[in-house]
């Protein structure tokens, strides 16, 4: 084991209470989630690991402190106060800082995300023990238990308890003991060293000392690993990825942020084949989409879907439903990480930071899944659905609006491209010709361009730019697909074109949030009709409003009796 002082705290250690303790209800759940609504407040639930800065590093990420950890006041506070109870109970626990926390800081970031490793004790002894020192009841000031749950691969119960704003998580340090009978393991107290070969990753299994302020690495590589940038497992990785097959998609998220190089055994062993079937069958949905959507969120995504493509493990992360119409053709894994690829290349030359997190990452999800965009399935309500929102709604336990979105930036898509021939070619009638009606058939180009531009946007709202986006990967720049894909640059100019088109000529920008100059009721008492031919004249008057920016309910007004009255001659 090698050991490394801290650097940067405090020489003398004073005890101190804090009256900073988040006040909430005590919370105690059987299943491996947990929230509770503390009484002034503030929310407690499974933590969210924060997305990563969109900056793309263009080197790996070394140790900016070298082995030193500098903490910051409220780390300082935090501790010292942990220091406190250990002293004030006259316990013999050792304190220790475990994982993402200490690798982060040594690589020079900051990080919120503090879990103390316990030698003697429990997590909820502990949090009972700083409820004590403090002298209040568990009603008053609280924590929560987040149980063990064997069956989806977590094996340890942890409390959680806020001090000075950080939620903070406490565990006890763990070996394992299988039985004859059972591949389930039993959980025990371990040593330090126990618990840091059981880690997912060398450069997580690394300890900061509280009592003695030091860098502890019991695996012997942790340290030098993260030097020299290596995604390794501290036992071989198929035995670690067996115990928890969702610490191979961590291996990828990791080596994708950090711009790491995978290790050869984690490659082998994440397409072996009791590997993939542990993933598909052990692990809970909403753990695996929560990994992908840090991937997407992250600042490498394209390298991190692209290893799980090439480890095999594609179509289990991003199941698709057991029938489509038609068929997932073969290889359209291939076409995903590819799509995606564009999608990324072309989102940077616009310009990272002209789109939002949401924005950014609804794209890549948009690129990744248009390949499969022709493929439908039927819902058990007899309903056909894209492919797409069954990935989302049930592989990945994702946002059902999101899977709304990226659907329907998929269906008009189709719209925005003939945009994009218009601007080549000059305004054609195919753009949506039907959806212009007979009231406009012989308009001219430029009030058809207005309807059939302003009913894309209003179906797609405000992520237009990126449906946008996403319509430049379908449009062709040259006959050769491979090729085509390489023009990144000719697909930001037809980007910007359309841009400019839309949000500068047309200024159509929100005009999804224009209302009808005459509402339903308007319509009835008007013309005297109901039922559904109060729907179509509403789509008739919208188009009508599309075309007419200037009007004003008068001229509505007068434009449906004279509509109406054309209608009634020609039947």
């Amino acid at each position: 084991m090698f050991i490394l002082r801290a650097h940067g705290v405090v020489n003398k250690l004073t005890p101190f209470r804090s009256p900073f303790l988040h006040p909430s209800k005590f919370c105690l759940k059987k299943n491996s989630g947990c929230k509770f609504l503390c009484r002034r407040g503030y929310f407690c639930s499974q933590r969210r690991v924060k997305a990563m800065s969109p900056v793309p590093l263009t080197s790996p990420q070394s140790m900016v402190g070298g082995d030193k950890i500098k903490l910051t006041e409220t780390e300082e506070k935090i501790f010292q106060q942990l220091i406190d109870v250990v002293q004030h109970h006259n316990l013999a626990t050792q304190l220790r800082v475990a994982g993402g926390w200490v690798r982060d800081k040594l690589l020079g970031r900051e990080c919120y995300d503090i879990d103390i490793a316990l030698d003697d004790m429990y997590g909820k002894q502990f949090c009972e023990k700083i409820q004590e020192y403090l002298g209040v009841e568990a009603n008053e000031r609280g924590f929560c238990v987040i149980q063990s749950n064997p069956d989806q691969s977590k094996h340890l119960e942890t409390a959680r308890m806020s001090i000075f704003n950080m939620m903070i998580d406490f565990v006890n340090l763990r070996s394992e003991k299988y039985s004859d009978d059972s591949r389930i393991p039993e959980m025990e107290f371990g040593s330090p060293k126990d618990d840091a070969l059981r880690r997912d990753l060398t450069i997580n299994s690394l300890f900061y000392n509280i009592s003695t302020m030091s860098i502890e690495d019991y695996t012997g590589r942790g340290l030098s690993d993260l030097r020299q940038g290596v995604i390794v497992t501290p036992l071989s990785a198929k035995s670690t990825f067996l115990e928890d097959p969702l610490r191979v998609l961590r291996a990828v998220r990791f080596g994708a942020r950090f711009d790491f190089a995978m290790d050869k055994e984690i490659k082998a062993a994440a397409a072996d084949i009791l590997v993939k079937t542990a993933l598909k069958d052990k692990i809970s949905r909403e753990r695996i989409g929560h990994e992908i959507d840090l991937m997407i969120g992250g600042n490498e995504p394209v390298k991190a879907i692209s290893w799980i493509q090439e480890f095999e493990l594609f179509w289990i992360v991003f199941t698709p439903p057991n029938d489509t119409e038609p068929a997932i053709p073969e290889n359209s894994d291939r076409a995903c990480v590819t799509y995606m690829k564009v999608a990324w290349d072309v989102l940077q030359s616009i310009g990272y930071s002209t789109f939002s997190t949401e924005e950014r990452k609804l794209c890549l999800y948009g690129g990744l899944f248009l390949p499969l965009r022709d493929s439908v399935f039927t819902d058990k309500k007899s309903k056909k659905l894209p492919v797409s929102s069954h990935i989302f709604r049930n592989s990945l336990k994702l946002k059902i609006s999101d899977a709304d979105t990226v659907a329907t930036m998929h269906e008009t898509s189709e719209g925005f491209s003939h945009l994009l021939d218009s601007l080549k070619s000059g305004w054609v009638s195919r753009i949506v010709e039907t959806d212009v009606s007979d009231e406009f058939a012989d308009a001219s180009p430029d009030v058809k361009k207005r309807i059939s531009v302003g009913l894309l946007l209003r179906k797609i709202k405000k992520f237009w730019r990126i449906a946008l986006l996403i319509s430049t990967l379908v449009h062709p720049t040259s006959e050769d697909f491979q090729s085509d894909c390489s023009q990144v640059e000719s697909k930001v100019e037809m980007f910007k074109r359309a841009e400019k088109l839309i949000a500068g000529e047309l200024n159509m920008d929100n005009i999804w949030e224009t209302k009808p100059l005459l509402n339903g009721n308007a319509i009835m008492e008007i013309l005297g009709v109901k039922g559904k031919q109060i729907g179509e004249w509403q789509q008739r008057l919208l188009k009508w409003q599309l075309a007419n920016p200037h009007g004003n309910a008068d001229d509505c007004h007068q434009w449906l009796l004279q509509s109406n009255a054309k209608r009634t001659k020609l039947s």
